[in-house]
């Protein structure tokens, strides 16, 4: 996931927002872009995991039309030029069905909604790559709404989710950026909350603390889960899925009527994640891309939660019910509860620190 920076400050995660200190103003535009989640080297085949992989670990329903009728909002800064051109390299590689301006299934606008994008980036080209993809796999009859940000700043960014679920007409947003949360935090929750539309923000690529707007009470936290395969197949929660107790955040009525909550021991405060899904680049998805990253192109490995919002999105769409805390914390979506791994935080029994209440499954 990218993270926003503050001026001066460093902090390691995926792809990474800057919010700031100050509750009276949006933090300022400074910015930097963090190493991808994403294994070495790119290759002329795919490497990483593959829908039906990832449909499969989950039960994730495989017909074309799965989220017909929806469209998935995907809000990420910079330009990515071959945006398009890629994602049909992808489904052409994977079966999936043709999503192109052309067809209807696929637009691409700035923060305005308008076609005046701005500069490429190669590390958000390839984030956005993985988020478009990987919406279009587990929900490949949904329309994809790519919205570009001028730039990684808070601002922008926030402009941007404004256009997605208004002008822009989507019922599932995903996120893949955050930051260190930040005092007046929740003067911008309102952004996350359109009625009757759906939010998901990536819980961060560093473990503990928690993160915002992943720890904003109105969307989805998704964490990050590690998928192995032989000599069993397992699920373990991630070493750096992002997680922790919000210092600003109240939780939700539903999160605190969950009946483990109370041993996170967050006090009432926002818990996070939610939900998980597959996130360690060791069981990374596979990843076109034709804008060159660090020089390369061709079939990339990439994980982070950056990869499991999407998923988790696009599932939501699938849906085509509104995945709120209620949703999450009643009965009507089965989970599988990952007990295993540690992310500054032990998984545990029924809720964690490290995966929430665990993977979507069905």
């Amino acid at each position: 996931m990218k993270k926003f920076l503050a001026a001066g400050s460093i902090f390691a995660a995926l792809v990474v927002l800057t919010p700031g200190v100050s509750p009276a103003a949006a933090p300022p535009d400074h910015y930097a872009t963090h190493p991808i989640r994403v294994k070495p080297n790119a290759s002329s085949a795919p490497a990483g995991l593959t829908p039906g992989q990832i449909k499969a670990a989950y039960g994730f329903p495989i017909a074309g039309t799965a989220g017909f009728g929806q469209t998935i909002a995907i809000v990420d800064a910079y330009d990515d030029p071959t945006a398009e051109a890629d994602l049909g390299v992808f489904s052409s590689k994977f079966g999936l069905p043709a999503c192109t301006t052309t067809n209807g299934c696929f637009r691409k606008v700035d923060q305005r909604g308008g076609s005046r994008y701005p500069r490429t980036d190669p590390g958000w080209a390839l984030e956005i790559s993985l988020d478009i993809q990987w919406a279009h796999a587990v929900a490949p009859g949904a329309h994809i709404l790519l919205v570009e940000a001028d730039s990684p700043s808070f601002t922008n960014l926030l402009t941007a989710e404004d256009y997605a679920a208004g002008k822009g007409g989507a019922k599932y947003v995903s996120n893949s950026w955050g930051g260190p949360e930040f005092f007046g935090e929740a003067a911008y929750d309102s952004h996350f909350a359109v009625p009757g539309v759906s939010y998901f923000v990536s819980a961060g690529d560093a473990g503990l603390p928690a993160e915002y707007p992943s720890s904003s009470p109105n969307v989805i936290s998704v964490g990050g889960t590690r998928l192995t395969f032989s000599p069993a197949f397992a699920e373990t929660g991630w070493s750096s899925s992002g997680g922790g107790c919000s210092a600003y955040e109240p939780a939700t009525q539903a999160q605190l009527n969950f009946s483990q909550i109370g041993q996170v021991g967050c006090a009432g405060n926002r818990a996070t994640p939610d939900v998980s899904l597959d996130a360690d680049p060791n069981s990374g998805v596979s990843v076109y891309d034709s804008t060159r990253y660090q020089g390369q192109k061709g079939w990339f490995t990439v994980g982070g939660t950056s990869a499991s919002s999407p998923m988790v999105a696009a599932r939501a769409a699938v849906s085509g019910v509104v995945v709120d805390a209620a949703a999450v914390y009643g009965s009507g979506i089965t989970f599988r509860d990952i007990t295993s791994g540690n992310n500054g935080a032990a998984c545990l029994t029924g809720f964690d620190l490290v995966t929430g209440r665990g993977s979507w499954l069905g």
